[in-house]
């Protein structure tokens, strides 16, 4: 991880330009899961810190992005670019790191080249389908998920899968990996929103719903609810919410166990992923330590 440092801050002093480095340096490095992922696939191959610096910094130009588009205020617990310095400047900057990522993807093979090229039209088409949906109460399960897929795992699993092909292994297989390992840890996360502590979470908790996310939890505590308690959920999506609406939800959600069932695809998920896996302890250690997260 210290050479995947090491690229990320040398592609960020190419750009050759103060401002960028200052804000740059403002955002938390996070768990750096996708670099780590590509490391672990082709730990051997020398290109390898490279891609997974690339990666990284497509994933924080994307969630620069994401922070303007949710007018959040603190990522990963800290100010957000936006908060600090303004919309514009953020998104200029998660263009910027795009196009650098760009720059240096022309120095791999063609096909790991397209794998991470195509999968950031993937999750771009992911984020405007996200905040399309946000506009109304969303129930359908399908739906979601298929948003989720491309909003945040298509990233990780061209990560899985270009880094299988670097190492000469099943880029399929890989690709299996990262697709559910994306969509599982994406569940876990919004599981957290509903059980975790603003502190934990380094935001409001439930702030999914009060943005308008309609997250698993709570399609399926909708799916079960009767005429008139649907219609109270649906009254309170997309807005600030009291306590004693929060604790309503929450008592429902333990009632019909709609965490729980969330929790369940999610172990689903990423037993798939293991299966794929299945010789490789320390991808199948990730997973493990991944889903522990919930509870």
């Amino acid at each position: 991880m210290q050479r995947v440092e090491r690229e990320i801050a040398r592609l960020i002093e190419e750009v050759d330009y103060d401002e960028v480095t200052r804000l740059f340096n403002m955002l938390s490095g996070g768990k750096r899961l996708r670099a780590k992922l590509i490391l672990k696939i082709a730990p051997n191959h020398e290109k390898a810190p490279l891609l997974a610096a690339i990666v990284e910094l497509i994933h924080g130009a994307s969630l620069l992005h994401d922070d303007v588009i949710d007018e959040a205020v603190t990522r990963r617990g800290v100010a957000s670019v936006n908060a600090t310095d303004g919309s514009k400047t953020a998104v200029m900057l998660g263009d910027i790191l795009y196009s650098k990522a760009f720059t240096e993807l022309v120095e791999f093979d063609k096909d790991v080249a397209k794998s991470i090229a195509s999968s950031v039209t993937a999750l771009s088409k992911g984020e405007m389908q996200d905040v399309k949906m946000a506009n109304e109460f969303n129930e359908d399960e399908d739906k979601y998920l298929d948003m989720l897929y491309l909003k945040t795992a298509t990233l990780i699993e061209s990560a899985a899968y270009a880094s299988a092909l670097l190492a000469g292994k099943d880029a399929k297989k890989y690709g299996v990996y990262g697709r559910n390992l994306g969509l599982s840890f994406q569940i876990i996360d919004d599981i957290l929103d509903i059980t975790a502590d603003s502190a934990t979470l380094g935001k409001p908790a439930m702030n999914d719903f009060v943005e308008g996310k309609c997250t698993l939890p709570y399609i399926y505590l909708y799916k079960v609810l009767n005429t008139q308690d649907k219609a109270r959920l649906k009254s309170s999506h997309a807005k600030h919410i009291d306590t004693d609406e929060v604790l309503w939800i929450k008592q429902k959600m333990q009632e019909h166990k709609s965490v729980e069932n969330s929790f369940e695809l999610a172990k689903k998920l990423s037993n798939e992923a293991m299966l794929a896996v299945q010789d490789n302890k320390e991808l199948i250690e990730i997973l493990q330590t991944m889903i522990k997260r919930s509870y």
